[in-house]
């Protein structure tokens, strides 16, 4: 039997992290852009020219289907890669000319985001639970 030799705290604090960095990230913003979809799809930001439509459903791939993985701990660190790459890009062009407060978020979800990759999902995931 192999024992891990890893605190219990850690885990607890990716675990915390994950659901909190997540649970906001799809509760307060890829939720309410999911459901108002009709209303903001001709209005939506369109920072590389790609269509408003289509850079609202790529934002909703990351913030409703990419957070929930990262919820739940199921393949995390390929679920934080677009994450990353959508608070990247509001962070830097959608919000590049504005002042910090009004970037500070996408930063704090950034970096959050980055750490979680960094550490990956934890002990308490569906990823060790399913796949160990």
């Amino acid at each position: 039997m192999i024992i891990n030799s890893e605190p219990v705290s850690e885990d607890f604090g990716y675990f915390f992290l994950r659901v909190t960095a997540g649970g906001t990230m799809l509760w307060q913003h890829g939720w309410p852009k999911l459901m108002g979809f009709a209303d903001r799809m001709d209005t939506f930001a369109d920072p590389f020219g790609l269509g408003s439509t289509f850079s609202l459903i790529l934002i909703l791939i990351a913030e409703v289907l990419c957070t929930t993985l990262v919820v739940l701990g199921l393949w995390t660190r390929a679920a934080l890669v677009p994450l990353i790459i959508a608070m990247a890009v509001v962070a830097f062009m959608v919000k590049g000319d504005a002042d910090f407060p009004a970037k500070e978020l996408a930063f704090v979800y950034f970096f959050a985001f980055v750490t979680l990759l960094f550490t990956g999902s934890g002990r308490f995931s569906v990823d060790r639970i399913s796949f160990r």
